[in-house]
């Protein structure tokens, strides 16, 4: 697995690399949300990164990684996109509508297994031993069996979409929604995946049938913003504005 500064990374090939050193604003409101989580403790500690598409969901977990391991926590990072279901198993159930996609992509309950639960302070067997990727989402091949032992004062900061869903919330120590508009969601995964899809055209097709439906459905049934602990409005990349708690 990879190494850096004191963070252990996703074995999986869709890992986005470490983003640059922020401009003054944006290392202002990562700092405040490191010494929140920071705070909470020196036990291991679950941290989630929630936001629609293109959010800059990834980036922001790196950026919190990178802080964290500046203050001498052990950070494993890991990206809810390793733990879906494999593409082999897709004809048993709807994957491809927006309610599909929230109901049947992930594997929760590899989540909780392989990832979540052996940092669950409150069980006494939980030995710090996770499974940073699951099933790799561009090769497909099962990475379930390669493990990293999590520092006892170590922190997992991971990101995806749903992560605050029902049989993952109560896992986390601290809850980051990054806010941004759903309009302006499908423009940048537009443009982010329009070379991978084929074309912008399906790129936009993408998102406005499939990932930006299954978004509104999760913020309908279980309106993450309304308990998270964490909003930053990033809509600007270059002026991110922390919301909750106050700035």
């Amino acid at each position: 697995m990879g190494r850096a500064a004191n963070i252990e990374f996703s074995i999986s090939t869709w890992r986005q690399p470490m983003p640059p050193e922020p401009d003054d604003n944006r290392a202002r409101v990562v700092d405040q949300v490191v010494r929140m989580i920071d705070a909470i403790g020196e036990r291991r500690l679950r941290v989630a990164v929630d936001g629609f598409t293109a959010a800059g969901k990834t980036s922001f977990g790196h950026e919190l990684a990178r802080g964290l391991a500046r203050r001498g926590r052990p950070v494993g990072r890991a990206s809810l996109d390793d733990f879906k279901r494999p593409w082999s198993e897709a004809h048993l159930y709807d994957r491809v509508s927006g309610p599909g996609y929230y109901r049947n992509a992930f594997d929760t309950a590899a989540i909780r297994r392989l990832l979540l639960d052996p940092l669950d302070p409150s069980d006494p067997s939980a030995d710090g031993v996770v499974a940073l990727c699951s099933i790799d989402p561009l090769t497909q091949i099962d990475h379930s069996a390669s493990t990293t032992a999590l520092a006892p004062n170590g922190v997992l900061v991971v990101d995806g979409v749903f992560a605050c869903r029902p049989g993952l919330d109560s896992c986390w120590d601290l809850r980051v929604w990054l806010e941004i508009a759903p309009e302006l969601s499908v423009r940048r995964g537009t443009e982010r995946d329009a070379a991978m899809e084929g074309g912008a055209e399906a790129a936009a097709a993408l998102h406005r049938e499939r990932y930006l439906p299954s978004e509104l459905l999760y913020l309908d049934e279980v309106d993450p913003r309304s308990f998270v602990e964490v909003i930053v409005d990033n809509t600007d990349f270059d002026a991110p504005r922390l919301v909750r708690p106050a700035d």
